[in-house]
């Protein structure tokens, strides 16, 4: 008889496979090395997690404070009222909860409607999104009483909730959700598809059911019809797409904690930052349509085998591992916690025209670290990945800018409290800015 977990981590070995390219680490080289500054847009929030630029043509910038305030940087300087304040329901106690993102509706500008996402506080601590419009008699302010509620996902623990939310460029909502917490996938969310954490979703808000806020978007890759039972003369391709006990929001899985991932905006093609275990972070590659896809986790993470044996100091023992069986698609890239960071977080790519050596780049930061990459392919097809900046800052999240321009936060909040992050030191914005370019007197991020 197979033991109980052999069925929910079925879905990993029927889904495993070589991967169809390589990883990079730390100490590659981009096509072009572009020489980059982060220039300070606005400081003064407190525990910044998000930058989200209005896709308005309005140049103003919605920061999300993890508290439960969505502040307005307008004109350069930021307002003394909040655009929205939502934190008598937002619980934040602890660093890994709070309001965590705020994405605008492709139609925002027809529609006025954009969604947050939270832990909160009434639910114990369960991720809410929501539904919001603009006020109708200000821009710069959210109407409270239109709020929506388009999804509820209970939370078991405190931490690994995971948090962004994007529009994908086929209109639907994508959402990063972590693996349920504590440590290790104690639950073995990982691989079970009748799970939604550890997951990157996918729902269509613009076509709500009775019984939900949201639909399901035809295309998912783990919708089962109905149908009639038939053992033989079917193939095993077809018995491997039949999933019936798979929550059909599911887009992929194997993910630790996709606190941040980004398109590409030219190519639509995904890119998941996903937070790590002990010893590794990764960032993981989709192609734009692609569905369906096993990260591995908790099988690996990273390259490497998850548990990986230690010696007495803790250091992991690679060697002991390098054959072991791989699961699931390798990610493009992944670096050490040895002496390159602890947390990994996606900024996005450059497209846009103002800084054309920036273009094609996927910027990526670390949290613990301050190290700043660039992630491209080589004339090769190669992933390569460069460090371009070694900062002091502490970084959360960013966004991105219509016109292509990165946005990154800062915060220097930690697992040590204080209780009420309103003690903490504030954190600001900055934007990533090729260095030939960085306005006089501007400030710029301090460096290692």
């Amino acid at each position: 008889m197979k033991p109980a977990w052999f069925l929910p981590c079925l879905a990993a070995f029927t889904v495993a496979a070589a991967p169809t390219h390589n990883t990079a680490t730390p100490g590659g080289k981009l096509p072009r090395t572009p020489k980059v500054a982060l220039v300070r847009v606005a400081t003064g929030f407190v525990d910044p997690v998000r930058a989200t630029p209005a896709p308005d043509g309005s140049d103003r910038v919605f920061v999300c404070e993890r508290t439960g305030v969505v502040r307005l940087i307008k004109d350069g300087k930021t307002l003394d009222r909040p655009f929205l304040d939502i934190h008598e329901t937002v619980v934040s106690s602890f660093l890994e909860q709070g309001l965590y993102d705020l994405e605008f509706h492709p139609k925002f500008k027809e529609n006025g409607k954009f969604y947050v996402h939270y832990s909160d506080m009434w639910f114990n601590g369960a991720s809410f999104i929501v539904e919001y419009k603009v006020s109708p008699t200000n821009p710069d302010r959210a109407d409270p009483e239109s709020a929506r509620v388009v999804m509820q996902m209970v939370r078991p623990y405190a931490n690994h909730n995971g948090g962004e939310i994007a529009f994908g460029p086929d209109g639907y909502l994508y959402i990063g959700s972590g693996d349920g917490g504590w440590e290790g996938d104690v639950l073995g969310a990982g691989q079970d598809l009748s799970t939604l954490l550890s997951k990157m979703l996918r729902i269509d808000v613009d076509n709500p059911s009775s019984d939900r806020g949201y639909a399901i978007p035809k295309d998912n890759p783990f919708l089962t019809p109905l149908m009639q039972m038939k053992l033989f003369g079917v193939t095993e391709e077809a018995f491997n797409r039949i999933h019936p006990n798979a929550r059909p929001e599911i887009w992929s899985f194997g993910l630790r904690n996709p606190w941040t991932f980004q398109f590409d905006p030219k190519t639509g093609d995904l890119y998941i930052a996903d937070v790590g275990q002990n010893h590794f972070e990764e960032i993981n590659f989709q192609p734009a349509g692609k569905g369906g896809v096993n990260y591995g986790w908790k099988f690996m993470c990273g390259t490497h085998p998850f548990p990986l044996p230690v010696d007495d100091t803790g250091k992991p023992l690679l060697d002991a591992v390098k054959d072991a069986p791989r699961v699931g698609e390798m990610p493009i890239a992944e670096y050490s916690h040895v002496d390159q960071g602890n947390c990994v977080v996606g900024f996005g790519v450059y497209r846009g025209t103002r800084y054309p050596s920036l273009d094609g780049i996927y910027f990526v930061g670390d949290w613990g670290s301050g190290k700043l990459w660039g992630i491209a392919r080589d004339g090769q097809g190669l992933w390569q990945m460069e460090e371009l900046l070694d900062t002091k800052l502490m970084f959360t999240g960013g966004g991105q800018a219509p016109d292509g321009t990165l946005y990154v936060t800062d915060a220097t909040a930690n697992y040590g409290g204080p209780a009420d992050p309103a003690q903490n030191e504030r954190g600001s914005v900055w934007k990533i800015v090729p260095i030939d370019q960085v306005p006089a007197g501007a400030v710029t991020a301090p460096l290692e």
